[in-house]
């Protein structure tokens, strides 16, 4: 082998969607007005929250940081993207793969358990109302959103110091329009086992305690509103948790098929797919599902215009 075969490779190429230059074009219009979108939707509905004093309950605050680790979860990813699309080479530095990487892990990471915090909170305020205040006091708010964060780091600091193991000697190609640490896992010259088994316990250990979160919140909520004597207000609370739930069922179905299914580092052209849903969809979708239909929101959002014009 020559000396070139062994030269350590410390920056890479996201090769992204697209090769051909008028298609790279049109995906550069349709991505730069989805991040647009995305950030003036969770930047706007996080404002709205701070502002309006009513809205300094759980269930907003929840909400508040869900749409900062969207608004994350779109700076980590989009704008590079969107640098590639007219650049020529499309490089990115190992250092930098690793802060993308970090700064998304951690915005997925504590989604999961802000979604599963926001069920819970769904959870008291139609099965247990009376006792609301009690069992969904400020301090448990904080705590669990607290805890959100810790956890988001721990496991993106745990991630990437498995990253730190591994070395990249041969193609620098990251068939990948962000830097994940699967395409990594393919390129490395160091058997990624460790790094595939610690993701697998990790990531599915966050899966199966806050989807186990979010579906016992469901079933309890779904049994007490099928007990309504009112047929209005059950349907309105039938569409409200429907639009909730489809929003969180994409998030995680796309988080599992990605890292939690069988053979995932080797299936590289599954990864594509279902990363678009829950860096790209979800946070473009979320403020909107979350805010449209809720009436304090939108009268929170007339009383402001009002008070502006």
């Amino acid at each position: 082998m020559t000396e070139d075969n062994y030269s350590l490779t410390t920056e890479f190429i996201l090769i992204g969607f697209t090769d051909r230059p008028e298609m790279r074009s049109l995906l550069f219009v349709v991505f730069l007005t989805i991040y647009v979108i995305t950030m003036v939707g969770n930047l706007g509905l996080m404002a709205l929250i701070f502002m309006e004093r009513r809205l300094h309950t759980p269930m907003y605050i929840f909400l508040g940081n869900l749409a900062l680790m969207d608004s994350c979860c779109s700076c980590a990813i989009t704008p590079k993207m969107l640098e590639n699309s007219f650049s020529k080479d499309r490089m990115i530095s190992l250092y930098e793969c690793m802060a993308q990487f970090y700064f998304l892990c951690l915005a997925e990471t504590a989604d999961c358990f802000l979604l599963a915090a926001m069920a819970y909170d769904r959870y008291v305020a139609i099965c247990s109302p009376l006792q609301y205040h009690t069992m969904m006091s400020k301090k448990l708010c904080i705590q669990m959103t607290t805890g959100a964060y810790i956890a988001g780091n721990l496991h993106s600091v745990i991630q990437i110091g498995f990253l730190f193991r591994l070395t990249f000697c041969g193609s620098n190609q990251i068939n990948h329009f962000f830097c994940d640490v699967l395409p990594l896992y393919r390129l490395s010259c160091v058997d990624p086992y460790m790094n595939e088994l610690m993701i697998f316990i990790f990531a599915g250990s966050i899966q199966l305690f806050t989807v186990a979160s979010v579906l016992i919140s469901y079933f309890y909520i779904l049994f007490t509103i099928f007990k309504m004597k009112s047929k209005e207000g059950r349907s309105k609370a039938l569409s409200t948790c429907a639009s909730h739930f489809l929003a969180v069922s994409i998030f995680y179905g796309s988080l599992i098929f990605v890292y939690i299914r069988p053979h995932s580092v080797k299936e590289e052209d599954k990864d594509i797919p279902g990363a678009v849903f829950y860096t790209i969809v979800i946070p473009l979708l979320n403020p909107f599902i979350y805010s449209l239909r809720n009436k304090e929101v939108i009268n929170a959002l007339k009383k402001i215009i009002r008070n502006i014009l």
